[in-house]
């Protein structure tokens, strides 16, 4: 059976049942809302808006332990890869990278929690260089929840390596606050100068004016997709927090629909063929 055709780059899965996946230290189920955001789930959202295949995004609920994401790639193998989260401070996150890559992980989140230091110098302890030496040798990509302050140390290590492919999730974030700042756009822009660096445009519900049909975020997209080309720009819906309160429909439509700027073309790149080139193509 054909899987509807198009692919969400990054959305969250997490299960009720904590006594199989115990959550991390410093968690709580309180923390857990919704309560229950299975596969299961996530499918029953995604595959109605014509998604059939997702890039699932390690839970920070879970930390640095990949199971619960892991054993449902390997359930619907068809359906998902992963982006897992290892802990750059560790013994030899180079190595976990390695191990992961059989397993479905194409990706690693990265952001300045984890190496617990401040956004200008964030990607500082050599794990994090270890990381992106790794990603360079194995084809998988660093996926990089940041600020736009966390920007200037991006461009420093993608100087340092420039054949490790990088992602910029949600923008860079730009217009969390309700505004969208140019010199923010203007910062994300100046990274597509880094061949190997792409952006996930999504996670419309929390820019701007945080509300369907998200058009208010059209100069943005526009920006960002003139700046990277649509070959470098793949459409996300960031679940379950785009249906907390939106439909996920509402953000497929914004690409598929409603921005007047994108061609048929442009728009079969950013809701399929960048996210099956970056993260669906078989590696190692």
């Amino acid at each position: 059976m054909a899987l509807e055709p198009y692919i969400d780059a990054h959305s969250h899965i997490w299960t009720p049942d904590v006594a199989r996946y115990p959550l991390a230290k410093g968690f709580a189920v309180a923390d857990m809302k919704p309560a229950s955001f299975t596969a299961e789930e996530l499918l029953a959202h995604c595959r109605p808006a014509g998604v059939g295949r997702v890039n699932l995004i390690q839970m920070s609920f879970y930390e640095f332990d990949n199971s619960y994401m892991l054993d449902m790639i390997k359930q619907y193998p068809e359906r998902f890869v992963g982006t897992a989260i290892v802990d750059p401070l560790g013994p030899n996150p180079g190595a976990a990278m390695q191990d992961l890559l059989p397993k479905g992980v194409r990706a690693f989140r990265i952001a300045p929690n984890y190496s617990k230091l401040p956004p200008a110098r964030w990607l500082q302890p050599e794990g994090y260089a270890a990381m992106f030496a790794t990603a360079a040798k194995t084809g998988q990509v660093l996926s990089c929840l940041i600020n736009p302050d966390a920007f200037p140390e991006v461009d420093r290590m993608c100087k340092r390596f420039p054949d490790t492919a990088v992602i910029i999730d949600h923008l860079g974030r730009i217009g969390v606050s309700g505004t969208i700042d140019q010199r923010d756009v203007d910062a994300l822009c100046a990274l597509a100068k880094h061949p190997r660096v792409l952006v996930k445009v999504g996670a419309f519900y929390a820019l701007g004016a945080k509300k369907p049909p998200y058009l208010d975020l059209a100069p943005l997209i526009h920006s960002v997709v003139h700046a990277f080309g649509v070959k470098r720009c793949m459409w996300e819906s960031d679940c379950p927090f785009q249906v907390d309160r939106d439909r996920y429909v509402d953000s497929v439509a914004l690409i598929r629909d409603r921005l007047d700027f994108l061609s048929r073309d442009d728009r079969e790149w950013l809701l399929t063929r960048t996210a099956e080139q970056t993260l669906f193509k078989p590696l190692g």
